[in-house]
């Protein structure tokens, strides 16, 4: 159950004319009266022997008495809205069940608390069998203003407790970061135009994907302007930008006039301030030497996720998932367009998962930021997909550890997106990874390479081993394992170096794991005559081990 409250200036005469009115795209079906503060107030939808404009006028009127007793001395907010809605799976509750649901919430609210006789005067109108309305005024029959100290998380445990009551779908508690929904007027609009998605919810994605896209704030407005969104500059009298705003083409009002989204209304962390301070945590750092693979970048910084979850402080794993979300916003445009809907879906999912009261260091996740930013440049330097799949199996893991580490500090909403985003990934990953390891996997080496691969398999990772050798994708690491031979590495230590990045344990197959692992690995420079000896020399077996199979010439290709 969602309760949402708006606050209004003036009257309640028009608040009440479209709660009773037919509503934007005619929604507004039966609108009658089912509780109000004093059991028997004006009801427009069961007068049927007067007006119903006048009956309108009347209620407004008893409503607004204790405000224009104050005369000049009235608030200048004088006008409480709320809507409660119930999710689509919930049963109809019936008139006298709304009714209750009105009473718990106004008291919830410090409106009309129980048993308080000098209470604000409120109404519950209900139009449709999902919700209602509750409209009251800002001040007490008394002449006092209410006590409504912190009315929206009261309103929502209430709202926690009558779905417990009631039988109802158990929402997760909220701390107050997630975006902002679009209102019922905003999802009316979309339906009436063909649209899947509100121009809000739209405009946050694009926004979103200029800032993991871009490196300043010069860029990010440009990023967004190459999208085909409109932006308009806030201004101080100094000069200086202090803020922006954002709109669709064609989205407008009944005035024609665009309509326009600030920063921070489309999310919390979209705030021109917010996007700044990431931007001066994440400057990018001149490149030193020769460039890399930047699928593997990515791929080596998501999977140091996992240890900053366990390790670091809460802040720098803030920071992590930030980043993590602002690759996977940015993934779908350097994808295949057969995963890019799934991608979408799991970027949308995993926004609520970055976020939470505690502040991220975005400096520390610079290595992510940047090396997805590269992929982004240049999507088609590896499109083979075998770049992609490895990121994606490195960001399942991660963000298996974000939905634990949201659970161990009780954020009930972060946690549910990720576990969401996790079933999206699962699904891409399994779409992207199958061509890729099934090209590896036809490329696979003789029985006596696979052997000496597998010797050494038991040897180093024993409680893995079986299960990797039954695995569909163990041709496949086979493959990768005689690759890297044939550019001059050194199979076992290559093996050795991808079981030491990382614990098996928690992959869900390990022999992909580690195919990507020895991907990357078989790809860097090969080490030098000196090094290749060190490395021989440190896998000598040692004094009751049994030596190493050996190396069949016609094994390295």
């Amino acid at each position: 159950m969602i309760p949402k409250i708006i606050l209004g200036k003036g009257s309640t005469r028009r608040l009440i004319a479209y709660l009773f009115g037919k509503g934007a795209a005619n929604e507004h079906v039966d609108p009658h009266v089912v509780a109000s503060w004093n059991g028997f107030a004006p009801d427009p939808g069961r007068s049927p022997h007067r007006a119903p404009k006048d009956v309108e006028k009347q209620l407004s009127t008893q409503l607004d008495q204790p405000v224009a007793m104050l005369g000049s001395g009235a608030p200048k907010t004088t006008v409480w809205h709320c809507p409660v809605r119930a999710a689509p799976e919930d049963p109809i509750l019936t008139d006298t069940q709304w009714a209750e649901i009105a009473r718990r919430v106004v008291a919830a609210a410090g409106i009309a608390p129980v048993e308080d006789a000098e209470g604000c005067r409120w109404v519950a109108v209900r139009h449709a069998d999902d919700h209602i309305h509750v409209a009251a005024t800002l001040v007490r029959q008394d002449g006092r203003r209410p006590r409504r100290d912190h009315d929206i998380r009261a309103v929502q445990r209430e709202a926690r407790r009558i779905e417990k009551d009631f039988g109802l779908r158990r929402l997760r508690p909220g701390d107050g970061t997630a975006a902002k929904r679009p209102t019922s007027k905003e999802h009316f609009k979309a339906k009436r135009l063909g649209q899947d998605a509100t121009a809000r919810d739209v405009l946050r994605t694009r926004v979103r994907r200029a800032v993991a896209a871009a490196s300043s704030e010069a860029e990010f407005f440009t990023f967004l302007q190459a999208t085909g969104v409109k932006v308009r500059a806030k201004t101080a009298p100094s000069g200086d930008v202090t803020g922006y705003s954002v709109a669709l083409p064609g989205d407008v009002n009944n005035q024609q006039q665009p309509v326009w989204y600030s920063g921070s209304t489309l999310a919390g962390d979209l705030s021109l301030p917010k996007i700044r301070r990431r931007f001066d945590a994440t400057t990018p750092e001149p490149v030193v030497g020769r460039p890399t693979n930047p699928w593997h970048q990515a791929t080596a910084a998501t999977e140091r996720i996992p240890h900053h979850l366990t390790h670091s402080t809460d802040d720098v794993a803030q920071g992590q998932m930030a980043a993590l979300g602002a690759a996977l916003d940015l993934l779908p445009l350097a994808s295949p367009a057969e995963a890019r809907g799934e991608l979408e879906q799991a970027a949308v999912a995993f926004e609520r998962a970055t976020r939470s009261r505690i502040a991220a260091d975005h400096a520390s996740a610079r290595a992510l930021r940047r090396s997805v930013q590269a992929i982004w440049n240049e999507p088609t330097r590896h499109g083979d997909g075998a770049g992609l799949a490895m990121l994606l199996d490195a960001a399942l893991t991660a963000v298996a550890y974000a939905m634990h580490w949201h659970r161990t500090r009780q954020h009930a909403q972060q946690q549910a997106a990720a576990e969401a985003t996790l079933v999206r990934l699962q699904t891409v990953y399994a779409q992207v990874s199958e061509p890729v390891l099934v090209a590896l996997a036809a490329r696979a080496p003789g029985p006596q390479a696979k052997h000496r691969y597998a010797y050494h398999l038991r040897r180093a990772v024993p409680e893995h081993a079986e299960r990797i050798l039954g695995d569909v994708a163990w041709n496949s690491l086979a493959t990768v394992l005689a690759e890297a031979e044939a550019t001059g590495h050194v199979a076992s230590a290559l093996l050795d170096q991808a079981l030491a990045q990382r614990t098996l344990d928690d992959a869900h197959s390990p022999a992909r794991a580690l195919t990507w692992r020895i991907r990357r690995l078989g790809e860097r420079h090969v080490p030098g005559p000196r090094a290749q000896a060190a490395k021989a020399a440190r896998h000598i077996t040692g004094p009751g081990v049994a030596p190493s199979p050996p190396r069949h010439p016609g094994q390295r290709r």
